[in-house]
């Protein structure tokens, strides 16, 4: 067994960005306590993001709901640094084993262990009427898991990665901090939904079933597209150029909506495109499901 010599300084700063988001997402959906009730948390209102300064003032450390949407937006945050450390390697030309086991141990953190545990922390309704959530939680973190490692045991250099065989971690993760910030929306104060309560209750009954589909996903083989090498690899149109930055605009101006609902809609494509293909178009696929 050799000895490491030399590490690639700035890929490695980006890789344990990865980790420290993760952590402290962890850290921040702690600060939520066991429910005691059905109902769900109290309102909120709106935060302003008129300055760094006021913004923080507006995060109150015992308020659910903004805890439970910072973690989420950590989780996110660990995703641009995800994807910038192998990026930022191969412009250095610094690829290496330790980077990429690296990499895999600080996504098992940030897109494993801590989804699972905000998905515990804000599905209060369901975590008061079954504690089995913890069971959906810990077997989300271990299919994180299991998935990466067979990430790192499949993958050869000669890999495009331009396809994932089983739903990737990180958009595995996307899907369940989306519904975190979905419901900072649905309970602020000022919100136009009417039945926003209603829907609220609901989205936290039935979204730890989704994480068990999802958690299934991540181990399985049904082929997914790996969206930033398909969308920002190589040289593209004029057009596609701008539809992406209407497309940013759109996405940012209704984000407590837009990014679950997208988010969902990729974790779904893939199952409906295999079923599709499948039992429709009659195609043999000589991998397994699992």
């Amino acid at each position: 067994m050799g000895r490491i010599r030399t590490v690639a300084v700035f890929p490695t700063m980006f890789t344990l960005a990865n980790l420290i988001c993760g952590f402290f997402a962890i850290v921040v959906a702690a600060r939520v306590e066991r429910p005691t009730s059905l109902d769900p948390p109290a309102a909120v209102d709106k935060i302003s993001f008129s300055s760094p300064r006021s913004f923080m003032k507006q995060l109150d450390p015992t308020n659910d709901t903004h805890n439970v949407m910072l973690s989420g937006w950590l989780i996110f945050l660990a995703m641009v640094f995800d994807a910038l450390d192998g990026h930022v390697a191969r412009l250095a030309r610094s690829t290496t084993d330790f980077g990429a086991q690296l990499d895999s141990l600080c996504d098992v953190v940030s897109f494993g262990v801590a989804p699972g545990f905000l998905l515990v922390k804000m599905c209060p309704t369901f975590t008061y009427s079954y504690d089995k959530i913890w069971l959906i939680a810990a077997a989300f973190a271990a299919c994180a898991a299991l998935r990466l490692a067979r990430f790192n045991v499949e993958t050869g250099e000669d890999d495009d990665h331009l396809n994932f065989s089983g739903l990737p971690s990180p958009a595995a993760a996307a899907s369940i901090a989306g519904f975190a910030i979905l419901f900072y929306e649905l309970r602020q104060s000022s919100t136009p939904l009417i039945y926003a309560a209603e829907i609220d209750q609901a989205v936290q009954m039935g979204l730890p079933f989704f994480a068990l589909a999802v958690a299934l996903l991540m181990v399985s083989r049904i082929p997914y597209p790996h969206v930033v090498n398909q969308i920002f690899r190589g040289q593209r149109s004029f057009a596609h150029v701008v539809l992406l930055v209407f497309a940013f605009v759109f996405i940012m101006s209704f984000r407590g909506y837009s990014v679950p609902v997208l988010c969902a809609a990729f974790v779904l494509v893939g199952p409906i495109r295999y079923a599709w293909h499948r039992l429709f178009l009659r195609e043999q696929s000589q991998d397994p499901i699992f």
